[in-house]
């Protein structure tokens, strides 16, 4: 298998400097302390070289350079004003300070002055000890309002969509929400609209979030440091159905989550918390907890079978209608940016619902009939990294069970305020399972969280599947490195050299597998959506992805482990720790391949019964709506 990096816009834009091997060496004075750096370098980035820290705001390492804020200003010897370190290269030998009284006194006003803007009582502010104003606020002594402070709110907050929440009266103009947008996602929803003192953070023609074109990703949420930009808070309602003795309520968790949730209990980023918080939701009193993973070994099955039948119809029925490459459709976000801006390729996309949205289905259907409960008393929750899936779950679409098949959508921040609410302590609380029949799943569940997690445990099972031999036959203990990577988008290939007989999951299916021998599977994983773009552009124009037949698509940088709902704050090396921590889980489950979990296996046989892509799976697992549904038998 060969893997090629796709390098693209969205990582060249990014702030980080990289030397080229002829780049001059620059000698630069920081407080004292001697140092070289490459030409070119911005003297943020020679500080830090030394652990000299200067404090930003509107800087953020997955965002280009603003320099709007002057928070980071730096006195450097021959210049008369003060020089924004994150936007200041160092071009020629330099003497600065970073922490004269000129800039201590600087920064101090630029902090009274935006706090003379900042509307709101920070004791009810969701960001309340996690806010980067409110931080530096407390850095440099603002014990009173110098040049006072707003009584009255300025604008209305837009509580209209399903996963965001924007109040702009605690906005500080860092336009780190609106970079994001455009250069992470590709989305453009948000820009700063007028100039000087009346300049504010608008969507287009100032329209509520929920009649503009955002796709509820939630990544302003995660760039912004102040409480400007929160999820939709659905705490109060979960806890009423929690103290509803009338209401079966059930959890669902997905990997993503437990791999961050120890953040917002002070752990470093990638300790993984999964069974001391089933403890925890067993103490709040959720009827079970149940693992998401399960339904993402479901999800690879249906999905897979599916990639097989546009192969199959399209190879060798000869069927030009089928629709190649197949896109992944677990990523809402992701769905709602093809429904905006490529609603002309839907068909491209599976009809596999989300793993959050099969269980739901399940719960409500399989898990109510052998638990005695009605579906119309059960609760079904779902912990996510994302705030599009609040979004997802009230689709109307998304009804297989005859019900709302995902009541809530929680994030990862709105839970940990739940678990801290109960006084619990979640490190320190004890390890226990999750509830039956939804117990151990797999590892290659687990790695849905990552980039080229979601391709990766597909490909475990197709080759498995095709070749009849264990995949660690082809790769070292299952871990299928060319689809891993931080690059925004990735090729890779497999050819099939031998194959074996049709495994009787999807006998009925498939007479043999004798039409796919010496072909060559081409694959793509891509996460972001601005890279999505760019993936979707090269597929039209007849690009190296076109020729792909199956693409990962994933919304939020890093996949869900980067997710909108995830603990703030974020960057590249919180996103690889989180996604070291869940590569290591998968190596640490006695199962790792979708195919061979048992309860989904047992699901097949009790009540998916006509298997894979069957009209069974097909009405609770997969979408009913545009003209998906025709590849499916």
């Amino acid at each position: 298998m060969s893997s090629t990096p796709m390098q693209t816009t969205t990582q060249h834009r990014r702030r980080t400097f990289v030397p080229g091997p002829d780049t001059a060496m620059i000698d630069v004075s920081i407080d004292g302390i001697q140092l070289q750096v490459p030409q070119g370098t911005t003297i943020l980035d020679a500080a830090r070289r030394i652990g000299v820290r200067i404090p930003t705001l509107c800087h953020h390492d997955d965002l280009c350079t603003a320099g709007v804020c002057r928070i980071c200003v730096v006195e450097v010897e021959g210049m008369r004003n003060l020089q924004a370190s994150c936007a200041t290269p160092v071009m020629q030998p330099i003497t600065l300070k970073t922490n004269s009284a000129k800039v201590r006194s600087a920064r101090r006003h630029i902090i009274d002055l935006l706090l003379a803007e900042h509307y709101g009582d920070c004791n009810t502010c969701k960001r309340n000890n996690n806010c980067e104003l409110q931080s530096l606020a407390t850095e440099y002594g603002v014990d009173f309002y110098r040049f006072g402070h707003p009584t009255e709110p300025k604008y209305a907050i837009d509580r209209s969509s399903t996963s965001v929440v924007r109040d702009m009266n605690k906005c500080v103009l860092c336009r780190r929400c609106v970079r994001a947008c455009d250069e992470l996602q590709g989305v453009g929803c948000l820009t700063v609209a007028s100039r000087s003192s009346r300049a504010h953070v608008s969507t287009f023609a100032n329209k509520p979030l929920s009649g503009v074109v955002c796709i509820n990703c939630g990544q302003c949420i995660n760039h912004c440091p102040t409480g400007a930009l929160t999820e939709q808070d659905q705490t109060d309602e979960v806890w009423t159905m929690i103290d509803n003795p009338a209401k079966h309520v059930v959890i669902q968790t997905a990997p993503s989550p437990r791999a961050g949730m120890g953040e917002c209990f002070d752990l470093e980023p990638g300790t993984p918390v999964t069974y001391q918080l089933n403890t925890a939701l067993k103490r709040m009193g959720f009827d079970a907890v149940f693992d998401t993973n399960h339904t993402a070994d479901l999800t690879i099955i249906e999905e897979g079978t599916e990639l097989i039948l546009r192969l199959y119809k399209a190879l060798v029925q000869k069927d030009e209608s089928v629709k190649l490459p197949q896109f992944t459709s677990c990523s809402p976000g992701w769905v709602k940016y093809m429904e905006h801006f490529y609603a002309g390729m839907l068909d491209h996309l599976s009809s596999a619902k989300s793993p959050q949205q099969m269980f739901g289905s399940l719960l409500k259907t399989y898990y109510a009939e052998k638990r005695g409960v009605n579906p119309k008393d059960m609760v079904v929750v779902a912990l996510m990294p994302c705030t599009a899936k609040k979004y997802e779950c009230n689709r109307p679409e998304m009804n297989s069970s005859g019900f709302k098949d995902v009541d809530y959508g929680l994030t990862t921040r709105e839970l940990a305020r739940m678990v801290k609410e109960s006084g619990i302590d979640l490190p320190k609380v004890p390890e226990t399972g999750f509830d039956e029949p939804f117990g151990e799943a797999s590892g290659a569940g687990v790695i849905f969280g990552a980039t080229g997690g979601v391709m990766e445990a597909a490909l475990r099972t197709v080759i498995e599947m095709v070749t009849g031999k264990q995949v660690e036959n082809f790769y070292d203990h299952a871990n299928i490195l060319p689809v891993r990577g931080i690059e925004g988008a990735r090729l890779a290939e497999i050819t099939i050299t031998e194959v074996g007989p049709v495994p009787d999951l999807v006998k009925h299916l498939v007479p043999d597998w004798e039409w796919l021998k010496g072909a060559t599977l081409k694959v793509g994983v891509v996460h972001g959506t601005a890279n999505a773009q760019l993936v979707m552009e090269d597929i039209k124009s007849g690009g190296p992805f076109s020729e792909c037949h199956f693409i990962e698509f994933m919304a939020c940088p890093g996949g869900c482990l980067g997710g909108g709902g995830q603990p703030i704050p974020t960057s590249p090396e919180i996103r690889a720790q989180r996604a070291k921590a869940i590569y290591q889980l998968d190596a640490d489950y006695a199962v790792r391949k979708s195919h061979e979990n048992p309860m989904v296996l047992q699901l097949y046989r009790e009540f998916l019964t006509d298997g894979p892509c069957g009209h069974i799976s097909h009405h609770h697992l997969h979408t009913h709506y545009q003209a998906r549904g025709k590849f499916i038998g």
